[in-house]
């Protein structure tokens, strides 16, 4: 019977081209594909959660494969590691349901970036840490990193070629701090864009050197225009600390910037399916993104039916598709069951926060219902 084997893996990045496999260099995913495929005698190809660029490493990378071999699954960590090069390690070996997924599953994600910043460079730090030789001032760098700190469009923080279709991110902390030469940017996120920590990198530094204010860091965001950003940090410098996946789902997910403002109520949809997503404020540019966004990750964790009111300007319409899914304006029994599951405590919220968007109390919400497109479309 096949089982699913989730991996923790570290790697020095220094002699590879990245992690997934490619054609002119050798892989950290080529090395394990080819070290368990040995060691298990079956083809095995390993699912990488971070697809790390070359030179650049890892403390806590997470991947997962299938298997049918019957070694027990926290063995496979030791006996693979009796093989693999130095600069790799496997630090953990477990079984996971077969329909987990390390790029499914919502987790944070932390990476670290090291600069070096001294007047003399160290040989021993060359391939761990960006040297820079330029006076960097700390207090310059956290005023301009914590305007990236929430959920924003990091459109300017992204390689121009990425095809990425959404570049809307969340960034939970961005910590800077200096231990005698060494200044470590530490970020964690839900997800990164392609070389955004080292873009968000490079644009620090600029800021550190006095060549950006602080403040234009507001500006180089809001104009999501990757030429306006500082450059892209050597890979060397970073390090993908770690992953921690979530293991329960938030009751409640509340996001807010100066494009947009929501809350979503996320308690009932493990049993009962359903969730209910207000939005209290949004820019008529970005409506339709955040929309689809958010009733699309609502249906990835589970939800069969997402409840959704527009508290700004009622652009919500019946019978319209966003994505695959299909808006209706819901009969007052479906509308009804819906708004019995909440417990009290939960009502009371969502009454504040339409209350509250709508300066009107005797003023009822317009709520509709997100299905799948094609289940109300075939009945």
């Amino acid at each position: 019977m096949k089982k699913r084997i989730k991996l923790v893996v570290s790697y020095d990045g220094t002699n590879y081209c990245g992690w997934q496999i490619q054609k002119n260099g050798v892989t950290i995913e080529e090395v394990l594909n080819r070290e368990l495929t040995a060691l298990l005698k079956e083809p095995i190809a390993v699912i990488g959660a971070s697809r790390t660029d070359a030179g650049v490493h890892a403390l806590g990378n997470v991947a997962v494969f299938d298997t049918e071999n019957r070694m027990a699954a926290d063995k496979i960590c030791l006996a693979v590691n009796q093989s693999l090069p130095e600069d790799i390690r496997v630090q953990s070996s477990e079984e996971v349901p077969f329909d987990w997924h390390p790029r499914k599953a919502n987790c944070t994600k932390t990476y670290e970036y090291q600069i070096l910043n001294r007047r003399i460079s160290l040989p021993t730090e060359r391939l761990y840490a960006y040297f820079c030789y330029y006076p960097l001032e700390v207090e310059r760098m956290r005023r301009a990193a914590a305007f990236l700190v929430g959920e924003h469009d990091f459109k300017s923080f992204c390689t121009a070629k990425s095809n990425v279709e959404d570049t809307v991110r969340t960034i939970y902390s961005l910590d800077i701090k200096r231990d005698g030469d060494k200044i470590v940017l530490c970020i964690s996120g839900s997800g990164f864009l392609y070389n955004m920590v080292r873009i968000i990198a490079g644009t620090l530094i600029r800021v550190g050197t006095g060549a950006f204010p602080p403040e234009a860091v507001s500006e180089i965001l809001a104009a999501r225009d990757r030429r306006l950003a500082g450059p892209t940090a050597p890979a060397k410098g970073l390090t993908l600390v770690g992953m921690e996946y979530e293991k329960e789902l938030p009751s409640w997910h509340h996001r807010e910037n100066e494009m947009w403002s929501y809350s979503i109520l996320q308690s009932h949809i493990k049993k009962e399916g359903t969730a209910y997503f207000m939005v209290v404020r949004c820019e008529d540019d970005e409506w339709e993104r955040l929309l689809l966004r958010n009733i699309h990750h609502e249906f990835q964790n589970g939800a069969q039916q997402v409840f959704v009111v527009d508290l700004d300007k009622k652009r919500l319409k019946d019978g319209e598709k966003i994505g695959y899914y299909r808006i209706q304006r819901p009969e007052q029994k479906r509308l009804l069951e819906a708004m019995g599951l909440l417990d009290e405590e939960e009502r009371k919220l969502v009454g504040e926060i339409c209350r509250g968007a709508e300066g009107e109390p005797e003023k009822k919400a317009e709520w509709y219902c997100a299905r799948d497109a094609a289940a109300v479309d075939n009945g």
